[in-house]
Parts: structure tokens; sequence; C-alpha cells
């Protein structure tokens, strides 16, 4: 155990968040997602696991030590509904109230239809997959940085 560490975070998922860069891409997925074959094209090429958590408590464990981009608009994304873009489930409106909370403010998530983030997924620097078992659980979280203040 660690002091101040969030008792969420294995091992294995904070020195995965530690090693990543800013603008470094990553994906939170429910277990449902194509996890492990997606984690292979990675950056890690492995599969992170935060298995008994749902998406909302594995975004706000990464958040209380991972801060988001701020350079950019899509510093976090939800997959979107098929069929029904606008239409926000309450596993994403969970998330995006841990997201609000961790910034002090509110900023909105995009949205990404289903196969393009499939293909930033297979593009990012590793995925987690949670024990989240609502459909579109999944979201991509982008990495910012700490200032020399900080």
């Amino acid at each position: 155990m660690l002091k101040g560490i969030d008792n969420r975070l294995n091992a294995e998922v904070l020195g995965c968040l530690r090693a990543m860069g800013h603008g470094d891409v990553l994906i939170i997925a429910d277990t449902n997602f194509p996890s492990d074959s997606v984690a292979r094209a990675t950056v890690t090429g492995q599969l992170l696991r935060m298995e008994n958590l749902t998406a909302a408590q594995a975004v706000q464990a990464v958040l209380s030590v991972f801060p988001l981009d701020t350079f950019v608009d899509d510093f976090a994304g939800r997959m979107e509904i098929v069929g029904d873009a606008r239409s926000i489930p309450p596993v994403q409106a969970e998330v995006q109230a841990e997201i609000d909370a961790a910034e002090g403010r509110a900023r909105p998530m995009v949205s990404i239809e289903r196969f393009a983030f499939y293909d930033i997924a297979r593009k990012a620097y590793a995925v987690i997959q949670t024990g989240e078992r609502r459909f579109y659980g999944c979201f991509m979280l982008r990495k910012g940085v700490i200032g020399p203040e900080e």
C-alpha cells in the first residue's frame, strides 16, 4: 500500500499511467469491449485490468493521479450509441460526473462513433478493462501535463 494513492489502482495500472506522456490516449473499457485483442495493438501491447470496478469507479481512481489534456477538445470521449449518437446512458453520465469533479468544472466529453472508437483504441497507449457490464461503458482519456508549480 502507498499513502495517498487510491487503492483501486494496481501496480500495473500505476506503472502505465506514470509512463504515459502528454497527449497519449488511455482507453477505459467495459466487459463487452474486445479489450484483449485491441490491447495487443496498443503501445503497451497488453491488457490492464480493473475488474471489480464500474467504469465510473475506474475513471475516478485514474483521474486521482492522471491529468487530462487542456490543449485539445478531445481530452475525453465516449463511445456513441449506435443509431442514437446524442443519447447519454447512465453509465456515461456517471463518468461525465467523475470528469467534472476531477476538473472542478464541467468539461463535456466528445462523442465518438463506435468503429472510430475501435480505431482510436488500437492506436492508444493502453486499454484498461473494467468490470462494467452496462453497454457503452467505453471511454477515451487523453493525458495532459502537470505544471512546474504543481
